[in-house]
This record gives C-alpha cells, sequence and structure tokens, in this order.
C-alpha cells in the first residue's frame, strides 16, 4: 500500500470516527423524538432559502477566481470558475485544516490550460482575502464587542481567542512571503537549519528547491499585487459578502423556528465567532468543536437545548454536511468530465 493511499486511508476513517463522536456528542442527552417534532414545524420555504445561500456562498469564490483571473487575461468560463470553488470545498470539508483544497483546484485549473504558477498565485490571493476577512471581523468583535464577548462562556471566550491570534499569525506570515519574500526565505532557512539541529527536521536533497519555487510564486503574487491593486480590493469586498452568506444561514434558521427577538446582525456576529473560532483548527470542517461551540453559544437564544440541537442541523447541516454532499458530486461529476486541455496544447 502506498504512502497516498495510506493517507487518504487515514483521513477517511479519522473524518468517520470524528463524525461518529460529533453525532454522539450532540444527541446524547437529547430526546430524538422531540427534535424530529421541532424539525417538522420548519416552512420548506426556509430550507429553501439556506440551500440558496450555500450555493451563492460557494459561486461567490467563483466570481472571485474568474475576477483574478480575468486580470491577468486569462478568460475562463464562469461556469470552470464554479467547479474549481466546488471541488476546492469539498476537499478542505474533508481534509484537516482544509489542505486539500488548493491542491486539487490547481489540478484542474492545469488541466484547463492554466499554468500552475498563476494558478496558484491567484489562489494564494484567494485565501490570504478569505483569512483577512476572518481577521478583520474577529478584531473588529474583539474591539468594539466586548459586551458580547463577555455574555460568553469561558470555553467559547478562549475558542474566538485562539481563533483570531492564529488568523493573524497567518495572514501575518502570508503577508511576509508576499511582501518580504527575501527576507522570509531567510527566516524559513534558518527555521530549517535550527529544527535540523535540534534533529527534529530530516534532511531532504529537494527541499532547498522547492523553498526556492515557493519563493518564486511569493514574489509572482507581490508583483501581482502592485499591479492589481483595484482588483485585490475589490475582490477582497466580494470575499466580505461572500462570508456574510454563509452566516446568515443560521439567522434564516432562527427566525425558521418563529423567533425574532435577536437581530440579523447579533445572529450574523455570533456565527462569525464560531467560524473564527474553528478556522484554524486542525480538523476537517472544524468538526465536532463548531457543534460544541453552537450549542453553547445559541442554547439561550433559541430556549432549550432541543430547539438549539434542531437548529444546530439545519444550520450546520446546510453549512457544512450539505455543503459536502453538493461539492462532492459536483467533484465527482467534475472528474468524470474534465478533458486535459494543456496535453492537447503541448
Amino acid at each position: 500500500m502506498s504512502k497516498k493511499t495510506k493517507r487518504n486511508l487515514f483521513n477517511a476513517l479519522f473524518l468517520v470516527a470524528l463524525l461518529g463522536l460529533t453525532i454522539w456528542a450532540v444527541f446524547k442527552d437529547q430526546d430524538f423524538g422531540v427534535i424530529l417534532h421541532t424539525l417538522s414545524q420548519i416552512a420548506p420555504g426556509f430550507l429553501l432559502a439556506g440551500f440558496i445561500l450555500v450555493i451563492v456562498y460557494v459561486c461567490s469564490e467563483s466570481v472571485i477566481i474568474k475576477y483574478l483571473l480575468s486580470t491577468v487575461q486569462i478568460k475562463v468560463p464562469l461556469f470552470n470558475c464554479i467547479r474549481y470553488s466546488f471541488v476546492g470545498f469539498f476537499y478542505s470539508c474533508i481534509t484537516p485544516s482544509a489542505t486539500g483544497g488548493q491542491p486539487m483546484q490547481i489540478y484542474y485549473m492545469k488541466k484547463q490550460n492554466i499554468d500552475i504558477p498563476t494558478a496558484t498565485i491567484i489562489l494564494m490571493l484567494v485565501t490570504i482575502e478569505y483569512k483577512f476577512v476572518l481577521v478583520f471581523i474577529g478584531l473588529a468583535v474583539a474591539i468594539f464587542g466586548q459586551d458580547l464577548i463577555t455574555s460568553l462562556s469561558v470555553d467559547v471566550q478562549f475558542f474566538l481567542y485562539l481563533g483570531i491570534a492564529l488568523n493573524v499569525f497567518c495572514v501575518l506570515f502570508m503577508s511576509l512571503l508576499v511582501f518580504l519574500p527575501g527576507t522570509a526565505k531567510y527566516l524559513i532557512t534558518k527555521g530549517f537549519a535550527l529544527l535540523k539541529k535540534l534533529h527534529l527536521m530530516k534532511e531532504k536533497n529537494n527541499r532547498t528547491e522547492r523553498l526556492e519555487q515557493s519563493m518564486e510564486t511569493y514574489k509572482g503574487a507581490s508583483r501581482f499585487l502592485k499591479e492589481n491593486k483595484l482588483a485585490i480590493f475589490n475582490t477582497t469586498i466580494i470575499s466580505f459578502i461572500q462570508r456574510f452568506f454563509l452566516f446568515a444561514i443560521t439567522y434564516v434558521v432562527y427566525r425558521s423556528f418563529g423567533l425574532n427577538t435577536e437581530t440579523f446582525f447579533t445572529i450574523t456576529i455570533l456565527q462569525a465567532v464560531i467560524s473564527i473560532s474553528v478556522d484554524m483548527l486542525p480538523l476537517p470542517g472544524g468538526m465536532g468543536i463548531s457543534e460544541r461551540l453552537y450549542l453553547r453559544i445559541f442554547t439561550p437564544i433559541f430556549h432549550g437545548t432541543a430547539m438549539t440541537t434542531a437548529s444546530l442541523l439545519v444550520s450546520r447541516g446546510f453549512s457544512y454536511y450539505i455543503l459536502v454532499i453538493v461539492s462532492g458530486i459536483v467533484s465527482f461529476i467534475t472528474h468524470l468530465t474534465v478533458t486535459d486541455k494543456s496535453k492537447k496544447t503541448e
């Protein structure tokens, strides 16, 4: 069995085990009959609205990818960009820390005759914008939303501040790579040397070569940023809107239960708190922790555990599980239908 097969098998087993533990943790003290009765009261229109928000959320990234590709004179049909986005979301959802999405997107973009360096730079910028939005929202909540934060339990506050710190570090590190690639290369090289000296990293012949290739990519991203500032600004705004399409699902669910005490802003910001908290954790889709935080945050708002658990099934069902299913289907169809144009042009 190859290393790749073993890794894929481990990831699959880990995902199944984590899903099983999550289901057990959510339902262990619940009356399933009451939850089903509560779910049966939801009007189909709200479910349709939740589904539409998920699809629009994914397609918003497609708009960003198409916009950025157009700035380097690469014309790609929006339909293809939608497929890239669904592929990215599927593999991000099922791999720890969302590490599997971009490599698969690059794979299919290469098949559609988009060169790997350009695809890598475009997707790197999409990631930076995505992380920047989370950092901006997280810092805004931390600075201006102390009343909201202090109303949350201590464990929720811990994960929120941890998520903000990890995302800030990630954005700063990626910014260093893009804006100061020479300094970044020096620091990474010194870091490799220290890890080897401490016997925490083995020597590999191609590590320096891969570092050089990575630095060229970051230099390319830096040039792109300097030459296309308006495009970066516009796509960052789109990324902001995109995130709130996903956060808004919880508000739709909230209203579907006939509740209207809390505002749209409060519900979406609380959902944003969950997303920020779990984004950098090494769990597929933040599975397990997302559900725990949701129950901790929203139980007072939904007036009881039964209604909160029912709302969790719908909200999390759309924002993660339905997203996995739909993006998985699109990814499978993409795998069967995308032809390798790059070979035809060689």
